[in-house]
């Protein structure tokens, strides 16, 4: 009797002992794919976070280089921030390009010749926002090596004696302000002005018409002629070229987002018409 006991008791322990270990498996794997669960949510969390911040840095660029754009044209027509005719600040002698003699928004065509001139005799060819039409390579805020071109070090740097900005930053020529109030804060990235290399920055091309475009059409109408064929011609002009001077402005704003190596450039063109009153 005493023998069948210890039997008993021999054949019991390991099915005992083999249960515990496929247990400490078991929970060992569950463990594992809780981490990986884990590590996966936070991740893909990450991943999201990074995603949004990213497209709501190039949101607030991309309204930083439209508020340059539209300071540019501002600029253009003499005008201040909310539309009204340009006016001197005492405390500020480049509002309205005051003190700025060679700089000037060309008003008649005698004006483009005598502003192309002085900006062809910079190195640059650019100063205080206004530049000749641009030669070589365009996409100067993609360049960092001077053997290929201008590069974007050199358009947000300053040239001459005393020295010139070359660029225009927002509302250095319109007064137009940094710091918002109440329920319209101010863009941070347009109030940024730290280094050449944060904020904003608009150039504007002067880029001059030939004279005989004066009397040329922009629309024309057809004309049907007796064999049934279609010409245009000259008596059925639309729309005049009517511009004030005969230039044609193409403007390029550049905004640095809050991240690096974040950027948002923006180009428009801007034809200023001539009023009838």
């Amino acid at each position: 009797m005493q023998k069948k006991s210890l039997i008993y008791r021999y054949m019991r322990h390991p099915s005992h002992s083999h249960q515990r270990g496929v247990t400490l498996f078991v929970v060992i794997v569950f463990v594992m794919l809780s981490m990986l669960l884990a590590l996966w949510a936070s991740r893909s969390a990450l991943f999201g976070e990074m995603v949004v911040g990213n497209d709501a840095d190039y949101q607030r660029a991309f309204e930083a280089a439209q508020a340059l754009l539209q300071d540019a044209e501002l600029d253009i027509r003499g005008q201040n921030a909310d539309g009204s005719k340009c006016t001197t600040d005492s405390s500020d002698d480049k509002v309205c390009r005051r003190n700025n003699a060679l700089d000037q928004i060309p008003l008649e065509g005698k004006d483009v010749g005598s502003l192309l001139a002085n900006l062809d005799e910079l190195s640059i060819k650019c100063r205080n926002g206004l530049c000749t039409k641009r030669n070589g390579k365009q996409d100067f805020w993609s360049n960092s090596d001077s053997t290929k071109g201008i590069t974007l070090a050199q358009m947000t740097g300053t040239q001459g004696s005393p020295a010139s900005t070359i660029g225009a930053r927002y509302g250095m020529f319109t007064g137009a302000k940094l710091k918002g109030s109440g329920d319209e804060p101010a863009n941070p990235i347009l109030a940024d002005r730290s280094a050449p290399g944060r904020g904003g920055w608009y150039w504007v091309e002067v880029l001059p018409y030939d004279e005989s475009s004066k009397s040329s059409g922009l629309i024309m109408a057809e004309t049907t002629n007796p064999d049934g064929s279609k010409s245009v011609g000259a008596a059925n002009n639309y729309l005049a070229l009517n511009l004030l001077p005969n230039v044609i402005y193409r403007t390029t704003a550049l905004a640095y987002g809050r991240k690096q190596n974040s950027m948002v450039v923006l180009q428009q063109t801007y034809a200023r018409q001539k009023l009838k009153d």
